[in-house]
């Protein structure tokens, strides 16, 4: 029997610390976890971001095989609430929405996101599963189903 519950922590990369604290901490809503030094770890929730950056010696760690750069990550985030507030939520944030308010499907099934870029440049997704007045472009193909490979 396989005890796995759910996930502990994925690894991120920046090339900034400062830049991407900041991006986290307002864009995303995570909290900043000191680990040494500079470096940090966002928490979502129960969820944790590990964050390799600047003076993090990867020899010393336990990595991928071809670890993880700046700009080379695809993270969802659960959006609570309805995807408007989310998009409304970005432009204050002067962040660029690049696709949607889309369907697509996700951990919780059907919701609805919006795309966009850290500093870095990787794609991070707000996903909301939260009943919207606002129709949504359904995407290429009808994204609602998971066969289609669509969502992050």
């Amino acid at each position: 029997m396989v005890s796995v519950t759910r996930l502990d922590h994925v690894v991120i990369a920046v090339s900034d610390w400062q830049v991407a604290i900041g991006f986290y901490r307002d864009v995303v809503g995570a909290d900043v976890i000191g680990v040494a030094g500079d470096r940090v770890a966002f928490r979502i929730g129960p969820d944790q971001l590990s964050v390799h950056g600047p003076g993090v010696e990867l020899a010393d760690d336990n990595v991928a095989r071809i670890p993880v750069r700046p700009g080379n990550s695809d993270i969802c985030f659960l959006w609570d609430g309805p995807i408007e507030e989310a998009v409304r939520h970005l432009r204050e944030h002067h962040v660029e929405v690049e696709t949607g308010p889309v369907r697509r499907f996700g951990a919780g099934g059907a919701g609805t996101s919006v795309y966009f870029r850290d500093p870095d440049g990787s794609l991070i997704e707000f996903i909301s599963y939260s009943a919207s007045a606002r129709q949504v472009d359904p995407g290429p193909a009808g994204v609602d189903s998971p066969a289609d490979g669509q969502g992050a």
